[in-house]
């Protein structure tokens, strides 16, 4: 059995970009960040950054492009996949994370993500209900139908 799976939760660093393909299905691409904090062999903190690409497909990358802006917190599950393609006579690699479903973190007021009661980044429905701090979210105002959900 093989198993091709990534979960990751970040911020965007820039704003989705959307296109469309011959047949007319929405591709939306964007890059998030993820961070790892660590202590060296010193015993000093440390904080790496990575950089993911994203591409996501059909209805969810037109949701994404609608809802999701530079500095969003979101969870995203997918799987890795690499391209490759030649240019110039030069051999080019990009490896992406094609999202099978994503989640809306919390809003954040322009001060980075918020913070939970113990520090941590919290998304709706992951902590206790009587230790979680009020969230306040922009719900959409249409009527949500069940042929919107992508599954």
């Amino acid at each position: 059995m093989y198993l091709n799976k990534v979960l990751l939760i970040g911020n965007l660093t820039r704003d989705p970009e959307t296109k469309s393909l011959p047949s007319g299905i929405s591709v939306t691409s964007f890059s998030l960040a993820t961070n790892r904090v660590y202590k060296d062999k010193d015993g000093q903190r440390q904080e790496n950054t990575d950089y993911h690409n994203i591409v996501t497909f059909g209805r969810q990358a037109e949701t994404a492009a609608q809802y999701l802006k530079k500095g969003s917190m979101i969870l995203v599950e997918g799987r890795l996949q690499t391209r490759s393609w030649e240019a110039d006579g030069k051999k080019n690699y990009r490896t992406e994370i094609i999202a099978d479903s994503f989640q809306f973190g919390p809003k954040s007021d322009g001060g980075g993500a918020p913070r939970d009661s113990s520090g941590g980044n919290s998304f709706s429905g992951s902590s206790k209900k009587d230790d979680a701090p009020s969230q306040d979210f922009d719900y959409p105002e249409e009527q949500i139908s069940p042929e919107d959900i992508p599954f």
